[in-house]
């Protein structure tokens, strides 16, 4: 597994590079047979440091944790003791993801665009009801079943997943409601 650790005005030693290594491979082995890759980025917000860990499955998938505490060493430890406890969770379905699969998750190029907030003055009139765009970038859509695409935003933390349904080949969204319920919005189911 390929490793790029690394810390936002941190310095970040041999040794703690070491203990990551070791600790997170371990780990992820323990779940995952053939992961790819793993990047982990230490910051500190005032006094505690944050671990940010996320990690490449060969199947497609991405796991993510984050974990913060008042020493860089603990941070770590809380961030992987989160992504233990996410792929023990799904360690059946990684399983049974991969036997299903005999390619991995493909995936297709699509704009991302970052809008201006209205400058935080919500009874005020737009000028225009164009949004501004402040940043244009490239993002991936997997082409997943629904099932697999509600397993993969719970791996990566995230409250929405945005993919392409194998079923029927529609763009679909997954998302946790504020219930705590995922729900799942399907275009082509309305025709």
């Amino acid at each position: 597994m390929r490793y790029r650790i690394s810390g936002k005005q941190i310095d970040v030693g041999d040794a703690l590079q070491t203990h990551v290594q070791g600790e997170l491979g371990e780990t992820v082995e323990k779940y995952s047979q053939r992961p790819t890759d793993a990047t982990v980025i230490f910051s500190r917000d005032a006094h505690e440091f944050i671990c940010e860990t996320t990690v490449h499955l060969s199947t497609g998938l991405t796991a993510a944790a984050k974990g913060q505490a008042h020493e860089i060493y603990a941070a770590f430890e809380e961030c992987r003791e989160k992504m233990d406890k996410q792929l023990r969770r799904y360690k059946r379905r990684l399983k049974d993801h991969h036997r299903e699969r005999s390619e991995p998750v493909e995936f297709a190029d699509a704009p991302m665009y970052v809008l201006a907030a209205n400058g935080g003055m919500a009874d005020s009139e737009p000028d225009s009801l164009q949004p501004m765009i402040i940043a244009e970038m490239e993002t991936k859509i997997p082409s997943l079943s629904v099932g697999e695409a509600v397993m993969q935003m719970e791996l990566s933390g995230a409250p929405l997943l945005v993919f392409r349904n194998e079923k029927n080949g529609g763009v679909n969204v997954v998302h946790r409601r504020e219930d705590g319920n995922v729900g799942w919005i399907d275009p082509s189911a309305g025709t």
